[in-house]
């Protein structure tokens, strides 16, 4: 009964062991990983110039596999950070040297983009090669005796089968040429041709059509099309169209590219142009519909106004005359 019996340890096991516990600050308790883990450099994760959502990002790429998605895109539906702050993130890793993006060419044609993480920048010139585990040679096992070897006569191979006979090509219809949407089955539309080409009609259809490439700049014209088109410019003037409507109708909504400036004008003129303006008689006539207008005729002795259907002598001058005779 007199021998002591010692239940407690002589004092509480220190939270850090082998270290004395710090008065302040952070406390570690470490243990030592068996699998699933990554080694990531203190460099990256006691960073000065970069932002913590960087270095996480940069920590969450290291433990990837390689192949991994780590898109834009495929990170924001991961973590709760916007697509603009891991972008940002993205290009902090790019500018330090721990990320590198470039564009590239795939087999079938297709562009996209390979990304190379670095968990050393410094030493992306000299990787290290990663050690692999000794292997113990074992000894090797006694081989056991091997039975005695029975020699058996080999089996003759069966006679391969006769193939059947290859069928006969039957012999291809002939391809039918189907012309193309495009191509134009009916000759175009005749240019408009004015009642009388005059020389003065000619020189300002001319000029407005050599005029057209200030306006818009890929309506350049050769000399043989502004001839080939003048008439039907010339047409627009007879018909009392003023050459600012004009350049509007030909200028306006220019397809681009503009391939054939020459035939584009040709097809606006001939489908744009408008009709003859019409007289005052048809002006008043419409106005005023179911009324018969008598035109003016000038009296052959007073030079009088008067309204008739025929040329002649006014009321006064008609009486006059009937009364002289």
């Amino acid at each position: 009964m007199d021998t002591p019996q010692i239940t407690a340890p002589p004092r509480a096991p220190s939270p850090v062991p082998g270290d004395a516990t710090p008065s302040s600050g952070v406390i570690h308790i470490n243990f030592r990983h068996a699998a699933g883990f990554t080694v990531i450099g203190n460099h990256l994760t006691q960073h000065r110039g970069l932002s913590l959502a960087a270095i996480g990002l940069a920590a969450h790429i290291q433990s990837l596999p390689a192949g991994a998605r780590i898109g834009i895109k495929h990170l924001a539906q991961r973590f709760p950070e916007s697509e603009t702050r891991i972008a940002a993130a993205l290009r902090e890793l790019e500018a330090h040297g721990y990320l590198h993006r470039s564009r590239v060419r795939l087999a079938d044609g297709r562009i996209a983009t390979r990304t190379v993480s670095y968990n050393q920048p410094g030493a992306a010139a000299h990787p290290v090669p990663t050690p692999r585990p000794r292997t113990v040679p074992s000894k090797p096992a006694p081989q056991p005796t091997p039975p005695p070897r029975v020699t058996t006569p080999e089996p003759r191979p069966a006679p391969a089968p006769v193939p059947p006979p290859a069928p006969t090509p039957q012999p291809q219809p002939a391809p039918v040429l189907v012309p193309a949407p495009t191509t134009r089955t009916t000759p175009p539309p005749p240019l408009p041709q004015p009642q009388e080409l005059t020389p003065e009609l000619q020189r300002v259809a001319t000029a407005l059509l050599a005029d057209l490439r200030r306006h818009a700049p890929q309506l350049v014209l050769s000399e043989s099309d502004i001839h080939t088109l003048a008439p039907g410019v010339a047409t627009w003037l007879e018909r009392d169209a003023h050459p600012d409507t004009i350049r509007h109708a030909l200028t306006t909504d220019l397809p681009k590219p503009l391939k054939h400036p020459a035939k584009l004008l040709r097809h606006r003129i001939t489908t744009l142009l408008p009709p003859p303006l019409p007289g005052a008689q048809d002006v008043v006539a419409l106005a005023r519909p179911g009324v018969v207008v008598i035109p003016l005729q000038n009296c052959d002795s007073c030079d009088r106004a008067f309204r008739s259907r025929h040329p002649g002598h006014c009321r006064e001058c008609h009486i006059e005359l009937r009364t002289a005779a």
